[in-house]
């Protein structure tokens, strides 16, 4: 498995001919216009105008200004407006977008996106075939509660100890749902019945796709005792001569290799569930280097990788 440099080139043009809007910032948004534009959509964002005096090109999406390279890879496919929606001048120009486009994505609070004229019930009037993605924190009356991704990973039991999350899985999770959602809306508007062509909203919430992420949690799968929380001997991180690796023998017959692999013999039922089995493997992986584990992986098809030291 590469551990390179993500890609993510255009993969299909299911979405060719779809128009997109984004007004949303930060990473949820531009995330899921990156994989709608992935998709074939041809993508638009409208973001506000730059504070007076700054150079040619400024985002003032906070993206664009703590992670520009960031910001440039979710932007690759993107045609970037800026434009003041407090002034007539800039709902001019919103307005004109939104008449050519199928598909608004919003980030903004209920109370923002009101007093942005982008609530759905007056654009719903207005563009009467637009559809309509709204990405908010929590659902409901929880929309105006303020918040992040940490503070709904939080939520959802899915924040450990003192330590921040390794990736932001909310914002990414609510992504995914968000894409989805496009495509739902696109559906819906196009099934035939009384509703056809008309316009449809649907909202996605951060908060319920941390709840998503947190299942196998509830199910008790990664607790302590659970089979990949830290019960099973082969699923696991163990060190290893300079480094670490991370080992998913999970299935019978991975875990039945990777004991033979190392050497260990037990007559219980189930020997990957013992103490001592874990002592005895993280002896043996111990011994070796990631040259070697890898080249252990290929050989004997197991599911395995090395990593550096923490």
């Amino acid at each position: 498995m590469s551990q390179g440099k993500p890609s993510f080139q255009a993969i299909d043009k299911t979405l060719s001919g779809v128009r997109i809007l984004s007004v949303a910032l930060n990473l949820p948004g531009p995330a899921t216009l990156m994989r709608l534009a992935n998709m074939g959509a041809k993508c638009s964002k409208l973001e506000p105008l730059p504070p007076l005096g700054s150079a040619k090109g400024t985002s003032s999406d906070p993206m664009g200004l703590y992670a520009p390279h960031a910001y440039k890879q979710l932007h690759a496919d993107v045609k970037v407006v800026q434009a003041d929606l407090k002034t007539d001048k800039g709902q001019a120009q919103l307005h004109k977008l939104l008449a050519q486009s199928d598909v608004l994505l919003t980030s903004f609070r209920p109370s923002a996106l009101k007093k942005l004229g982008l609530a759905w019930e007056d654009l719903h009037t207005q563009f009467p075939t637009l559809n309509m993605v709204s990405i908010v924190g929590s659902s409901g009356a929880g929309a105006e509660i303020p918040g992040h991704d940490l503070t709904y990973l939080a939520s959802n039991d899915l924040v450990s100890k003192l330590n921040l999350p390794a990736s932001l899985f909310a914002d990414m999770a609510g992504s995914l749902q968000a894409s989805e959602a496009v495509l739902k809306v696109l559906w819906q508007r196009a099934k035939p019945g009384r509703s056809q062509g008309k316009g449809v909203f649907n909202e996605v919430a951060l908060e319920d796709a941390a709840a998503f992420l947190a299942l196998p949690r509830h199910w008790g799968l990664t607790a302590p005792k659970g089979y990949v929380g830290g019960a099973h001997a082969g699923y696991q991180v163990y060190a290893c001569a300079n480094g670490r690796v991370a080992v998913a023998a999970l299935e019978p017959h991975f875990a039945v290799k990777l004991l033979e692999v190392a050497g260990l013999v037990s007559a219980h039922r189930d020997p990957m569930l013992l103490p001592a089995t874990k002592t005895r493997l993280a002896a043996f992986f111990a011994g070796l280097t990631r040259k070697q584990l890898t080249a252990l992986a290929q050989q004997h098809d197991l599911p395995l990788v090395s990593l550096p030291n923490a």
